[in-house]
């Protein structure tokens, strides 16, 4: 902004109304939009820098209204009258906003408003002065993501080493004493009690393999980037692939399970991230569901994308545990994964996938009525453009 109060200085000394000189000084400042306005905001000059920043020609722009260059959101909020007046009052405004072209593209935007006067120090109009830096906004926003994403990628580390230092290390250290002492006092120990501690031994190596299946998806979400591919994919393939996956556990408690989805939804996805999401939540619901309850399965089209949902008929959530419901504590994992509960991994790896797929998920539950669990996918026309992770 120092760079425009200077420019702002030399108009002010250099400025003498109907010279050529002053044309000459603000179209040589060809990085910067100067253009002025009169007393009823409409554009009465315009320079070349102007020209290229807000592609509007001079002819194109002269007599049309100052709010012309404002997002329709600025317009609402009264933000072109607004730096008028705080240029009025101040005697300059300041303003770092999104800015409007020609062709409806926005850009960002450091700019300044002061007011213009005649030589008898009347108000005769408005300059504004501008200039594009959307690079450095761009620059900004990805040392800012790349910043949070070492700090994310940090904390993910911290979890996944006291998961194996706790979580995994100490059931691992039980199942090798059971080993030790069946094969330590195997002549001694009784078929039922070897029968048990072998049923016993073989629980806990599956729960623990299951916790290796969790923490490898999830690894999967902060590095294994390489392997994300998406591409346009029919849903309902998907859903009937992961429910043939999920029929046994859905008849053991005689559960229901109606699909609403159409075969016409396609996504823009990675096709096992999907596949994953729709597992996870799907059997959450089955998990949590009455015997003899329905699950009800569908999706709909908003604003270019495609909104599932998974409804089920179980106890419901309650409203002070639904905002931690994606953000599990790996310190209770093993306890959780050992009764079958769950501790949201699951649903962390479901809200990693579907922000990798430019997705978002949330849940809307009353406790004793069951939840419904939404998820979003862009819709499968390959218009979205994969974000860096």
């Amino acid at each position: 902004m120092q760079e425009e109060l200077e420019t702002v200085k030399i108009l002010k000394k250099q400025y003498v109304p109907g010279t050529a000189f002053y044309s000459q000084v603000i179209d040589s400042l060809h990085d910067y939009a100067i253009f002025t306005v009169d007393m009823d905001l409409q554009v009465n000059s315009w320079n070349s820098g102007a020209t290229k920043i807000f592609q509007y020609e001079t002819d194109d722009i002269i007599g049309k209204p100052f709010s012309i260059i404002f997002t329709d959101e600025d317009k609402v909020s009264g933000i072109p009258q607004n730096e008028i007046d705080l240029a009025m009052q101040n005697g300059r405004s300041t303003d770092i906003r999104w800015h409007l072209r020609k062709d409806s593209t926005t850009f960002y935007a450091d700019g300044l408003v002061f007011p213009l006067r005649d030589e008898e120090d009347a108000v005769i109009g408005y300059v504004k002065i501008l200039r594009d830096i959307t690079a450095r906004k761009e620059s900004e926003d990805a040392l800012k993501s790349y910043t949070k994403e070492m700090e994310d990628l940090n904390s993910h580390k911290e979890s996944v080493l006291a998961i194996l230092s706790h979580d995994l290390r100490s059931p691992l250290s039980a199942i090798i004493q059971g080993t030790e002492y069946l094969s330590t006092n195997f002549d001694s120990v009784g078929p039922e009690l070897a029968v048990e501690l072998v049923k016993e031994i073989h629980t806990a190596t599956k729960n623990q393999l299951d916790m290796l299946d969790y923490l490898v998806e999830w690894a999967r979400i902060k590095y294994a980037a390489e392997a994300f591919n998406p591409t346009t994919i029919t849903l309902l393939p998907s859903v009937n692939k992961v429910l043939a996956n999920l029929k046994e556990a859905a008849a053991l408690s005689c559960i229901c399970i109606q699909n609403e989805i159409s075969a016409d939804y396609r996504v823009y996805a990675d096709e096992k991230m999907v596949l994953s999401i729709l597992q996870n939540l799907i059997s959450n619901a089955i998990k949590h569901s009455h015997r003899e309850g329905c699950i009800t399965l569908s999706a709909k089209e908003q604003e270019g994308k495609i909104i599932i949902a998974v409804q089920d008929q179980g106890n419901g959530i309650a409203k002070e545990a639904q905002s931690t419901l994606f953000s599990p504590q790996v310190n209770n994992l093993t306890k959780a994964v050992e009764t079958k509960q769950g501790a949201g991994i699951g649903l962390l790896l479901v809200k990693g996938f579907l922000e990798k797929n430019g997705g978002t998920v949330w849940v809307e539950s009353e406790e004793g009525n069951g939840a419904c669990f939404y998820f979003t996918l862009p819709e499968g026309k390959g218009q979205w453009i994969m974000k860096a992770i």
